[in-house]
């Protein structure tokens, strides 16, 4: 499955480099390429006033809060964890080209059929580019085969809008519930996780969801915040949030992935100086071997 995708993704995406003058339409790190005229271009004046370095640094988060961040490469091994019907990890793949994924719901097959009909065109979507869809995955256990034995572990771990569902109508127990889910669910995925791999963790702004301290929560499970972003779901063209119940009859007017949202991203702890050593590791050896490479020549 994954040689023969791969393959097609990283030359699908070499493609669009030189399509784009050396850009691919994502940035995968910090967004999509901003049009020419948007683009900063340097200063004539060798020292900025302190009113235009407020202006610069003001224009600067406006152009961070529109460009969308993706926190992925195409092809990282990547696992969805709870995605209801199957849309997100569908655009993960229509729309991105991600050529690792395994895509998982909380709910049995036949269950996620009732709640959301729509699933099953999803599913069959992903499972034509021959990514894998496995149904029954709880997030606070994750002890299935496919989940626990992937090899290298998993590069990108995907949790949107977690929620236990209605479990209480007294918001101190309902955060309570969401807070004991999300520690399990933490302690559970730490171990599946590559050395240099993320956990993206998807809520809606305000109240309740902050009351959740989702940073402390994660902190106290072996990991750490590298950073947060706001979540903009139109960079992922047909996803829409399901509710824990399924759908609403009629459509409803209750739309999540219109609603302000924010992922926050989760590494090991001490990840990046692991990260930076390895990096500074394969530097020096390819200097090694260049320098082994120059004597050959000589010779």
């Amino acid at each position: 499955m994954g040689k023969s995708k791969r393959r097609k993704t990283q030359e699908r995406r070499e493609h669009n480099e030189k399509s784009n003058g050396g850009r691919s339409k994502f940035n995968v790190r910090d967004g999509p390429s901003r049009p020419k005229h948007q683009q900063s271009r340097p200063t004539q004046h060798a020292k900025p006033t302190p009113e235009k370095k407020a202006a610069q640094k003001q224009q600067s988060q406006q152009q961070q809060n529109l460009d969308p961040i993706i926190p992925f490469d195409p092809l990282d091994r990547i696992l969805t964890i709870g995605d209801g019907d199957l849309s997100f990890s569908r655009s993960l793949v229509d729309t991105h080209g991600c050529a690792a994924l395994l895509a998982t719901t909380y709910d049995s097959a036949t269950e996620v059929l009732e709640k959301y009909p729509q699933a099953q065109e999803n599913k069959e979507a992903i499972e034509a580019e021959e990514q894998r869809v496995l149904h029954g995955v709880d997030a606070t256990k994750l002890g299935q085969r496919e989940v626990k034995k992937q090899a290298g572990g998993w590069e990108r771990v995907m949790f949107n809008f977690p929620h236990v569902g209605g479990k209480s109508t007294d918001v101190n127990r309902q955060v309570r519930y969401n807070q004991e889910m999300l520690v399990s669910f933490f302690k559970a995925i730490t171990p599946l996780l590559a050395p240099h791999g993320t956990v993206i963790v998807t809520l809606f702004e305000g109240e309740p969801y902050t009351l959740w301290n989702i940073r402390d929560l994660a902190r106290h499970s072996g990991l750490e915040v590298q950073r947060s972003f706001r979540f903009q779901a139109d960079a992922y063209p047909g996803y829409a949030h399901a509710r824990t119940l399924g759908n609403i009859e009629g459509g409803g007017g209750w739309k999540g992935e219109e609603r302000p949202s924010r992922s926050y991203v989760f590494q090991h702890k001490g990840a990046a100086d692991v990260v930076q050593k390895q990096q500074a590791k394969n530097n020096k050896r390819k200097k090694m071997e260049e320098s082994e490479d120059e004597d050959s020549d000589e010779d």
